[in-house]
């Protein structure tokens, strides 16, 4: 009669596959049993409690190296090693969390690129009169501002918070929001402009929205990274911006201009 079972018995009462156990045995981790007198490998009791202490721990989350050094400590060394090993689970629990947690913000949109204070402002400019084109344009200005100088965007917010208190402010804003259906050579555009440029020259403390990223940003490749996204040469957006540019700069402001660097 032949002692032990078969490989596929063995895997079977451990919970694994036999591609597991000789996967454990390529690593060193089983000794490859006997044979018997038919050349079947039989697995005996030595090698199946073996087998389970094996999975048991692979299952926890041990490394495969570290499995075999770990089964051959003694006791004290044994429990050093599996509070190690529940550091490094717990350090990967937390990671794992962290994750799920992107993935949540994630789905309620804005949440991963924008702080709340962001996320909140951009809710309520909707209620102001402010189109859908225009708060998605702020959304991808304000998460490049975000990216690009992050220690003026706070600052940047309170402009924006405080300007959007100004009924002034909304009124020049949705003016030139309509003018963004026109075409580009509309003559109406350089009166939209003034306005606007005129609007921020009277109040500097709305300027602000203009200037103060520019302010802490020492290329000026980065201010207009974030100023002119989204528009297209030769778009109505373009000329907009160009011309109430030109108007602050004109008046003292400075902007980077188009060939600054």
């Amino acid at each position: 009669m032949n002692n032990g079972v078969t490989i596929g018995q063995a895997a079977i009462f451990a919970g694994v596959t036999i591609k597991t156990v000789r996967h454990y045995e390529k690593n060193g981790l089983l000794d490859e049993p006997a044979r018997d007198s038919s050349g079947y490998r039989r697995y005996g009791s030595a090698e199946l409690l073996r087998l389970v202490q094996v999975r048991t721990l692979a299952a926890a989350g041990v490394p495969l190296a570290e499995i075999g050094p770990l089964l051959d400590a003694d006791a004290d060394s044994f429990a050093a090693e599996l509070a190690d090993v529940e550091r490094r689970l717990t350090e990967r629990i937390e990671e794992l969390i962290a994750r799920r947690d992107t993935l949540h913000r994630l789905a309620d949109g804005d949440r991963t690129l924008l702080p709340d204070r962001a996320v909140a402002l951009l809710a309520r400019l909707p209620d102001l009169g402010i189109s859908a084109a225009d708060v998605a344009a702020a959304r991808e200005g304000w998460v490049l501002a975000k990216a690009l100088v992050p220690e003026g965007f706070d600052d940047y917010l309170a402009g924006v918070e405080n300007a959007i208190e100004d009924p002034q402010f909304l009124a020049v804003y949705r003016d030139a929001s309509v003018a963004m259906s026109w075409a580009p050579d509309d003559p109406r555009i350089d009166d939209v402009a003034t306005a606007v440029a005129d609007h921020y020259l009277a109040n500097p403390d709305h300027l602000e929205i203009v200037t103060g990223l520019q302010a802490r940003t020492e290329a000026a490749t980065r201010y207009k990274l974030i100023r002119h996204h989204g528009e297209e040469p030769e778009s109505t957006a373009a000329r907009m911006s160009a011309l109430v540019e030109a108007k602050l700069r004109a008046a003292g402001v400075r902007i980077p201009g188009p060939n600054s660097r």
